[in-house]
């Protein structure tokens, strides 16, 4: 592999910082900070706009493939699927009506899809183990 040239780093260096800087102000816009400055229609725009700024966002950011990488570790995907499961339940029975509906199911999803890995990665896993390590000795305890 040939290394990057000192202008490659630095504007890759760049577009990451500005990438994970619009990610930032995305999500402060849309989890609240926008109602600090803005009211009515314009509060509700900018949250929407929030919205949609760090979900573009973010999508390009998981794609790399240290982030990717990190994202599909199984100590990670534990977390996401246990952390988002228990939000779903408290959401849906704590929060009235439509919001927390939404909100039960989205952060449902997530855990959905944090299982759907948990799955998939056993399933690899467990094929590769039966080649390496004989039968009844494996130290995870599965």
């Amino acid at each position: 592999m040939a290394a990057k040239s000192p202008l490659a780093t630095v504007k890759s260096f760049f577009a990451d910082l500005l990438l994970w800087s619009f990610f930032v102000v995305g999500l402060a816009a849309a989890v609240g900070g926008a109602g600090a400055v803005l009211d009515g229609t314009a509060k509700t725009a900018a949250t929407f706009a929030g919205i949609a700024v760090s979900l573009v966002t973010g999508t390009r950011i998981a794609k790399k493939p240290k982030i990717k990488a990190f994202l599909s570790t199984r100590p990670v995907l534990w977390f996401l699927f246990l952390f988002n499961g228990g939000v779903a339940a408290v959401a849906y029975f704590t929060m009235d009506g439509a919001k927390g509906i939404a909100t039960a199911a989205g952060m449902g999803l997530v855990a959905l899809g944090a299982a759907g890995g948990l799955v998939s990665g056993r399933r690899g896993s467990g094929a590769d183990r039966t080649q390496d390590e004989p039968t009844g000795t494996s130290t995870t305890g599965w």
